[in-house]
Parts: C-alpha cells; structure tokens; sequence
C-alpha cells in the first residue's frame, strides 16, 4: 500500500505532495522458526551442498558484498577467495563467467516477493509453483524462496562442478535430477551421513526425512530471517520515529516525483516486481542454454517467448543497494552514482558505456555483444520510457535518499557468519 503524504520541508521548493509506501510491519513478513533458522545458517555456509565442496551459499551472497559476491559477474566453482579479491583457480579453471551479478537476498521473507531471478523465471502462482524444472521437480519445496535453490546447486558455473569432475555433476550431466541417486539424492546424502545435521533435523523438523526440499526449506527460512531489512534511516522516518537529513529529504521528492523512479521502484521495497527493458549493457556469455555460446541475454523473453519481454529484466528491491554493488543484471556498473545518472537516460548512457566493471581475470570473451553494433542497437531500441536527464543536485538528491536505505543493523546478518560447519569444511569468513 501507499500512502499520501505533503511535507514542509527546508528546502526552497518549501513544500510538495507525493506518495510513500506505508511502514513495514511484521504482517508482511512469513513467520520462521528458530531451530530451523539455526540449521539452515550452517547448511547456508557450508560448502558440502556443491559438487567439489568448494562453494557455500554464502560463497556468492557475502555480507561483506551486501549479500551479493561483489563483482559484475561472479566466480562459482573454479574460483579462490571472495569478493574482487576471488581469481581463476588454476587446477581447475571455470568454463566461463557465471552469466548475470549475484542478486541481492534482502527482504526475501516478505509475502510480496513472488518472482524470483533477474527474468523470473521462477513464480509463485495461484496454481502453485512455476519453475522451468516441471511438475515432478516443483513438489515438497515450502516456499518459492526454497525452490529457488534447486537452481544454483545444478549449475556447473556455480555450485555444481563441471562435467565428470564429481557424483554432482555427472549426475547433472546425465540429468539425473530427482530419485534414488538423482544429484539431489547425492546431495542429501552427504548431510544425512553427518551425525550433527542429523539430530538438528529430527529438532527442528521432526519425522521429516532429510531430503532436498527439507534442506533447502531450512536454508530459505535462514535467508528469511537472517536478511530481514527494514530498520533504515527511511523506515524511521515513516514510522514516525525520526528525522531524515535535508538531502535526503530533497532525494525523496525527486525519487518519487519528477524523476519518476517510483513508477517502477514502488512499494515498502521499492520495487514492483515487474520486468523493463531500460538498456543495461550485457557483458560477459549471456543467459544462454548450454550448447550456446557468448548468447544474446533477451531476459524475460527467454521465460515468456513474448517480443515485448526482449531485453526485460526483474526490477530490483533498492533496500541497502549503496552496498549491492556492482549494479545492474550484469554488473555493468561499479559506481552507483554513474549508474544512477545513466539509468534515467538509458539511450545515451548506452552510446556512452565506459565499462567499468569488476572482473576476475578470465581468457573469455566478455564484450561480444557490446562490440557488435547491431546488437547495441537492438537493445537501445527495447527501451521502455523517456530518456530523463538529472542534473548533478538532482543526482546527488538521491544518493542521499538510497543512503537512507541502508540498514546499518542488518548489513552482518542478524546471527552472523559461523565460525565452523558440522561438515568440517571450511567456511568462507
């Protein structure tokens, strides 16, 4: 919901009328458990649920990175360290880039959060889930959040390992998804054979069987309770229970006045969950099935099949995006404030791109589309609205104003990185 809200403010506009999203409350949230929030932080770090035991969750969604892994486009399996400080593994080097930047997990616990992934291909709708696995892959998943991990632990270039190289991939390989040995079966497996998982399950979940669902149900519900953000300055300040600095303020009337970033960052989140080609440069293989290759990433329309969709992706929730960096569904932009500027004039920010991007050293080819200039202009021609060009107050107005969306106490996680896993693996700290 919103709400009408005029303001007197101090600022030489004196006073404007606008519209706010009402104040987060606990009703918009689903409720977790405790226990089983206690074993999905400790399957959420460890790194026993990828192919080579190489890679956690939290390997690509860091609180040091604003829950994202901190480069355009990431390193899963075949990658060393984290962050931009994560390079190429030399005894067994990544096929490529993971296609499309770490999205952010905040708020994911929230009712409204009903599509997921930058083209959504997976939804929660009235007849259930709808995911591109199908039915028989679909069931026993408590919520779209949990279905969603069915994704990267079947991935080669995040979790899964490529071809051959372990039980995982081969299975994938082979695609052996569900049943008796399927990789899911492999994958439970391991946590079953682990006394300590074991007696948290009959805890937290008793009678169930330690199966996929029941793994990645825990794990959803950490994420739900461990990102939860609605303590910022700007939450505050619609409840009524504190003051936002003059810039901001001023970043508020623009964002949901002039420079109609409301019309698609709208709601307690600032997004819509819809999807709208605004001309974001594609680097690295594209969204690509895996006989193709340095694909064309059409976003939403590889879900859909619609021409409309060409080029459309998801938008974003802006909460603590000051720190989600680097920004955009490829990553295209390590400064916000460049990205900011561009976003509103998409058309010529796209004749203009400068590249500045954060990628591991890689011998691949990551400006195909880009240097093609059929295709930049393919993707300039899908973009939806005006070209709005901001001035530099107006730029920094609302700079202020995402600032404000910071959540200072939610940025480390309510409980925390754990200090060790029951796997003895290591956790990436």
């Amino acid at each position: 919901m919103i709400r009408a809200l005029v303001l007197s403010l101090t600022l030489p506009t004196a006073a404007f009328a606008m519209e706010v999203p009402d104040p987060i409350t606990d009703a918009d949230y689903r409720a977790t458990d405790p226990e089983i929030v206690a074993l999905g932080r400790l399957l959420f770090w460890d790194p026993i649920l990828s192919g080579n035991r190489t890679v956690s969750c939290g390997t690509c969604h860091h609180p040091d990175f604003g829950t994202g892994d901190g480069l355009s486009l990431g390193l899963g399996d075949g990658g060393l360290g984290l962050g931009p400080d994560r390079v190429v593994d030399a005894d067994n080097p990544p096929e490529q880039r993971i296609p499309r930047n770490a999205p952010a997990l905040w708020n994911l616990g929230a009712h409204e959060f009903t599509v997921l992934f930058h083209d959504g291909r997976i939804e929660e709708t009235a007849d259930g889930l709808r995911t591109p696995m199908g039915a028989e892959m679909e069931q026993g998943f408590a919520t779209l959040l949990s279905a969603q991990t069915m994704f990267p632990v079947l991935s080669a270039d995040e979790m899964a390992g490529h071809y051959g190289e372990n039980e995982i991939s081969r299975a994938v390989r082979q695609g052996i998804i569900t049943g008796e040995g399927g990789a899911w079966d492999l994958l439970s497996a391991r946590v079953r054979g682990i006394p300590a998982y074991a007696e948290m399950f009959e805890a937290a979940m008793p009678g169930r069987p330690i199966d996929f669902p029941a793994i990645s149900d825990a794990i959803a519900q950490f994420m739900e309770a461990e990102w939860r953000s609605d303590t910022s300055p700007f939450d505050a300040w619609l409840r009524g229970e504190g003051d936002l600095h003059p810039n901001a303020l001023r970043g508020v009337e623009v964002f949901y006045g002039a420079a109609g970033c409301a019309d698609c960052h709208s709601g307690p989140f600032q997004t819509d969950h819809g999807f709208h080609a605004m001309g974001q440069p594609q680097l690295g293989p594209g969204k690509a099935a895996r006989f193709e290759r340095h694909a064309r990433d059409e976003g939403r329309m590889r879900v859909t099949g619609a021409e409309a969709d060409r080029f459309a992706f998801r938008t974003p929730s802006l909460r603590n995006v000051t720190v989600t960096g680097p920004w955009g569904h490829a990553g295209a932009y390590d400064n916000l404030r460049a990205f900011v500027r561009d976003h509103a004039a998409p058309r010529r920010a796209l004749a203009a791109y400068g590249r500045d991007v954060v990628l591991p050293n890689l011998p691949v080819e990551d400006w195909r589309i880009l240097d093609d200039p059929s295709e930049v202009t393919a993707i300039a021609a899908a973009i939806q609205g005006p070209d709005r060009v901001l001035s530099d107050r107006d730029v920094t107005a609302l700079m202020a104003f995402l600032e404000a969306l910071t959540d200072e106490a939610a940025l480390l996680g309510r409980d925390g990185i754990p200090e060790t896993v029951p796997s003895g693996l290591p956790v990436d700290r």
